[in-house]
Parts: C-alpha cells; structure tokens; sequence
C-alpha cells in the first residue's frame, strides 16, 4: 500500500497513475501544439478554423483516456499474469466502492461536458443555418457584417453543382471566391437531396428542393478547395465533385468581368432569380 494525502491505495493502482499522469502532461500540450494546427478542415476560412478549434479540443478531452486505457491494460498482462505451470483459482476480489464512485463521476463528468460542448459548438452560430434545418429553421445567425456580403446561390442537380451570382447576373459552373470578403451560400436542388460539402472552407449544408439553407464563410488564404456531395443521390453521386478557388479581390473581379462576357448569351435566357426551386421532369438528370 502507498499513502498519498493521507490517501491509502495499492501500490499497483499508485504505479498505473503515476504513469497515467505523466504521459498525460506529455501528451496533452503534444495534442494541442503539434497535431491541433495539421487537423481538418483547416484554417482556410474562418468557419474552418473554429472547426479545427472545436476538434482540437475535442482531440485533448480524448488523451487522458486513451492514456488511462494504454497503460492499465498492458501493465495487468504484464504484472499479473499467471505464472508456471499450475493452475489455479485465485484469490477472492471484493469491489472497492472508493474507485467505482471515482471512475463513475470522471467518465460521467467527460460524457457530460463532450456532449454540452458539442451541441453549443453544432447549434447555428454565425455562420448560419445549412443542415436540413428546412424553409423555416430555429435560427439563422446573421454577422455582423452580412449586408456587404457576396451572395452566392449553390444548386445541385443530377449530378454536378453550379453557381449563381444574383449581384453579377450570371450562372456558372465554377465556383470562384474573393479573398477576405463575407460569403453568403444559398443552398438548394432542382430535383433530389444533395449536400454542399466545401471541405476546406468549413461549410456543409444540405441541398433540398424547396429549401433556401444559408451558411456564411469568410476565406482568408487564397487557394483551391474541394467541392462535394456528401448525400447519396443516385448511381453518379461518387463523381458530383468539384475544385473551387479562394483568389484576390482584384483577381476576383477580373474572373467576374470574363464570366460575364462569356456567358452572356446564356445569361439574357436565366429565369428571375429564386431562393429555391422544385423538381420536374425537365429538370432531373440522365
């Protein structure tokens, strides 16, 4: 037995903690500082980077257990295994109440608080709705700073995304997005359920005929991200994928003025811009 704080316990028990403590010290500031700023989705944008917080937190609540876990099962196969060639019954085990009240309040406490921190990191903050929440969601937070934001209307279809610019006047295929400026997603579909899955921004929002889901972002870095589904929505919902772009605002401008110079044809033929639509025949694809 070792007493510690008046407290005593076996001397296993006092081993097994000392080393849980230990790796635990090590790995936790390991967690935070080295594997933290290499998780998804990354800092592309700040949505993402609050995504990557969340997960590296989540991430470090995970350490102590795994830690616990790593060591309690190998130094019981190693420090009590049965030795020679005799067996044998052995002795009688009483529970201690001491340490099933201790690891009943931990874990519970853990459970607790990934749960609580889970759902208030998941409910709608400021960056909007945009997971199937419907016409009529709970909340949509708005920034601050939304009225100068770029509105960009996403639409799946069977099986490939396209993009409407209401400000510019033009639809394309190409998602283009100026560096540092407020971007407003109106997510929705033409025929059947779809997901907008912008990977490296941080967005995901659901695309639904009917539904208007919005989702905010603001890119910081330029370069490229990928574009998917992430809803099964028929046999070539594997190949409904995509590269978009984060460029200059100066950049960004010239791509618009060639958009809209190329597409004008088209453009003259767009329907009056809508917040969300409803499959038809007409409309689906194959």
């Amino acid at each position: 037995m070792v007493s510690i704080l008046g407290l005593r316990m076996p001397r296993e028990l006092f081993r097994i903690l000392v080393a849980w403590a230990v790796v635990s010290a090590i790995g936790i500031p390991a967690v935070w500082f080295l594997l933290g700023p290499h998780l998804p989705p990354g800092t592309m944008s700040n949505s993402a980077a609050d995504q990557q917080f969340d997960n590296t937190v989540l991430a470090v609540c995970v350490v102590p257990v795994a830690a616990f876990l790593a060591i309690y099962f190998p130094y019981c196969l190693v420090r009590f295994r049965h030795r020679g060639t005799t067996f044998e019954d052995g002795p009688p085990l009483k529970g201690d109440g001491r340490v099933m009240v201790a690891w009943i309040a931990g874990t519970s406490a853990l459970v607790l608080f990934l749960a609580g921190w889970g759902s208030w990191e998941l409910f709608p903050g400021e960056h909007g709705a945009g997971g199937g929440q419907g016409p009529d969601p709970l909340q949509i937070a708005t920034p601050a700073n939304a009225a100068g934001a770029l509105q960009v209307q996403v639409i799946g279809q069977q099986w490939q995304w396209t993009y409407r610019y209401p400000q510019y006047g033009f639809e394309t295929d190409q998602l283009v997005l100026p560096q540092g400026q407020l971007v407003e997603f109106h997510v929705t579909s033409l025929d059947v359920i779809h997901s907008f899955w912008a990977i490296q921004l941080g967005v995901k929002a659901d695309a639904v005929p009917g539904s208007d889901n919005v989702a905010f972002t603001q890119p910081g870095r330029v370069g490229s991200f990928q574009v998917r589904c992430a809803e099964l929505c028929g046999i070539w919902h594997g190949h409904m994928f995509t590269e978009g772009r984060v460029v200059t605002q100066s950049d960004f401008q010239s791509w618009v003025g060639q958009q809209k110079r190329t597409l004008a044809p088209a453009s003259g033929s767009l329907p009056p811009y809508a917040p969300s639509y409803y499959p038809t025949p007409l409309t689906r694809g194959g």
